[in-house]
């Protein structure tokens, strides 16, 4: 676990720096007393203890849908319930899949596994090496588990026709980075190496080609990035008559290239903007733009996917083809294949819209999928893009509990497959989108669930969500936590989409970036205005929470605009600007922010570090703050030591850590029924008053 900056390293104008030691006896004794602070206030409450049964029921639920990954003849899901907190691997086939209770093969046990070896393993993922013969059984992958949920991560080697880890297989030790298949005895290995092989982002600065039998540090280096990059990966394409070799190089977020790796280890780079997110796919080469692009004689906006035939391109040609345009109020919210069609999930203020599209003479045309809702969040993915046109489409909305259709593209409408049930009283509730306007002019689109026959009279407990940032798009979902720990008691539940976010592609997401980083915030207090002038709610009623660059969001809400809000949840969040780029994973995150050591940076990144901007004379609304000893993505001491200045201030502030979790506060669903539950008390408690 890292820790930083001993007490002895403090900067002058930051006496709570010794809380940044992650592990240290005296920080985590200043955790414990503040946790025994927040068990008395909340966990004490007498409705707190049925709720964090419900949550938890709701998580173990049986009836949740088992979405899986096809591999070979196999279709496999990585489940949790109340008797695998920690989870279990396991498969089945489609017809077997297609029933109510499937019969499931156990591959891997979790908690067995912990058991047996005295760990804390938490479900990070497997990526199995696809055969070379197309009808041939996978063997061999390779899984990766953390301990607590910490973003670094141990990557080991699986054999699925035995169930046993591999004995002398492939290894990587525990630290951020990865494994990825060259062929059943190489692999590209990116991760610490050693002093010097992490960036100051925290992540691989080098890329090995490693072969069985051999020692990882002797690895063939394949490519070495700079210590100011963020990440460097490599991988292989297996896409059966396409297979090729990749090298990326994340300078930062929004800013990388892309290298084509020949048989003779040489590298190409696929010559385009940084900006630009480029894939390959078959025989094109697709470009996402983030940015305007004038290539080939021809003017292209930010926001458009483009294809061009790989071979011409890295001959020198540059004809592209237009795969989608962006308009005021569309985006791009993904796109894939099958194997004989394209398809594109467009985000039309805000609402999916999935088109089939092909190429012809006159550029690519599209088509609508039918069968597709007119309102809701809706998702495509192929189920096998080398051999079927067969595909899986999820269904969600607010109060509709998720669907999983499966349908063949060119062949009608999907067809149901799996159902969640309703774990909460929906049948009285409505949504409704509306658009406040920020102070700029601009129009911000957000969400609504409320009562039907909702009274306007301003006593509404509302509670507002954001994130606003790293293009993240905020769209309609089933969210059963929500339902019953807020909506089911009496709550309205906002999402606002501000800038920042992905809602309308790269422009809106830039259009908060850096110096303009508070036009987010602006539209944040812009749709909680909007609600209290339609007297939904008002200040007293009124509550807001976020996590992670959402954390900041809620930081800053409560420090500039306190007279708007009753109470805060700020979850594993950013808060103290001036260091956030010092910290763990900070230092990738400065393309978003900016520089806090560039003094012409430092002067607009200071506008919006509420850890530099809290005072004592303000009457600020009652914070919870939450965080996990193990994020070792944000730093836990953010959170500790916005507590610990509002706390000395005297300000109404209460505090939970969670000692596991990673950046997503728990590692498993007891974890998380219990933090679900800490947030939904204090709100209530807080946002439940009469007038």
């Amino acid at each position: 676990m890292n820790t930083e900056a001993p007490a002895s390293a403090a900067p002058p104008d930051d006496p709570y720096v010794w809380l940044e030691d992650v592990t240290g006896d005296k920080a985590l004794a200043w955790v414990r007393e503040r946790n025994a602070e927040s068990k008395k206030a909340l966990e004490g409450d007498l409705a707190f203890k049925t709720l964090e049964a419900d949550l938890l029921a709701i998580l173990d639920s049986d009836e949740k849908i088992p979405y899986v990954d096809k591999q070979g003849e196999y279709y496999y899901n990585f489940w949790k319930d109340k008797n695998h907190q920690r989870g279990l691997w396991r498969r089945t086939t489609l017809a077997e899949y297609r029933k109510d209770e499937p019969q499931w093969e156990t591959v891997l046990d979790l908690d067995a596994l912990n058991k047996a070896e005295g760990e804390n393993w938490v479900w990070h993922g497997a990526d199995c090496l696809r055969p070379k013969e197309q009808d041939a059984p996978y063997v061999r992958c390779l899984i990766a588990l953390s301990r607590g949920g910490a973003d670094a991560d141990v990557t080991r080697e699986f054999d699925l026709s035995t169930r046993q880890f591999v004995k002398d297989g492939f290894f990587r030790p525990e630290a951020k980075g990865g494994l990825g298949w060259i062929d059943e005895d190489t692999v590209y290995v990116f991760t610490d190496f050693g002093d010097g092989t992490m960036t100051s982002s925290g992540y691989p600065r080098i890329v090995k080609e490693w072969k069985r039998g051999t020692p990882m540090q002797d690895a063939k280096v394949v490519y070495e990035g700079t210590d100011g990059d963020m990440y460097i990966a490599a991988y292989r394409d297996h896409t059966r008559g396409y297979e090729r070799d990749f090298v990326s190089r994340t300078i930062a977020f929004y800013n990388d290239e892309l290298y084509l790796r020949g048989k003779d280890g040489k590298l190409v780079r696929i010559d385009a903007p940084n900006s630009v997110n480029k894939g390959a796919y078959r025989d094109l080469l697709t470009f996402e733009l983030r940015e305007p692009w004038s290539v080939g004689g021809k003017d292209y906006a930010a926001g458009s996917l483009l294809a061009a035939r790989l071979d011409d391109y890295l001959a020198g040609k540059r004809e592209m083809q237009v795969v989608f345009a962006p308009d005021e109020r569309s985006s791009l919210a993904g796109f894939g294949a099958t194997k004989d069609y394209f398809f594109i999930n467009v985000l039309e203020d805000v609402k999916n819209r999935i088109y089939l599209v092909k190429p012809g003479k006159d550029g690519w045309t599209r088509e609508p999928l039918p069968g597709v809702p007119e309102f809701g969040t809706v998702g495509i993915s192929a189920i096998d893009d080398e051999e079927s046109n067969d595909y899986f489409l999820t269904v969600t909305d607010y109060v509709t509990p998720t669907s999983l259709m499966i349908g063949t593209l060119g062949e009608g409408k999907p067809q149901p497959l799996k159902q969640l049930p309703a774990f909460f009283d929906a049948n009285n509730l409505a949504i409704t989108q509306q658009f406040a306007t920020s102070k700029d002019g601009t129009k911000v689109p957000y969400f609504m669930v409320a009562d039907k026959a909702i009274e306007k009279n301003g006593k509404n407990p509302t509670l507002l969500y954001g994130y606003g940032g790293f293009e993240v798009s905020l769209t309609p979902g089933y969210n059963a936590g929500v339902g019953r720990g807020w909506l089911s008691q009496g709550g309205v539940y906002v999402v606002a989409n501000i800038r920042g976010g992905g809602e309308y592609g790269p422009r809106w997401h830039q259009a908060a970036l850096k110096r303009n980083r508070l036009r987010a915030y602006e539209d944040f207090a812009a749709v909680a205005e909007d609600l209290i002038a339609k007297k939904i709610t008002s200040p007293k009623h009124l509550g807001i929470q976020g996590g992670s660059n959402g954390g900041l969001l809620m930081g800053n809400m409560t420090v500039l605009y306190p007279q708007l809000f009753g109470a805060v949840v700020c979850q594993v969040p950013l808060l103290d600007m001036k260091r956030y780029h010092k910290l763990l994973a900070g230092a990738s995150w400065m393309a978003e922010y900016g520089d806090p050591d560039k003094p012409e940076e430092w002067e607009f990144i200071k506008a919006f570090s509420p850890y530099q901007n809290v005072k004592p004379e303000v009457d600020y609304p009652p914070v919870l703050f939450t965080t996990s000893t193990r994020d070792d993505r944000v730093h836990p001491g953010h959170a500790r030591k916005m507590m610990a200045k509002m706390k000395e201030q005297e300000h109404d502030v209460v505090y939970y850590e969670n000692i596991e979790g990673g950046h997503g506060g728990a590692a498993d669903n007891r974890q998380l029924a219990h933090m679900q539950a800490l947030a939904y008390t204090f709100l209530k408690q807080k946002l439940f008053v009469k007038d």
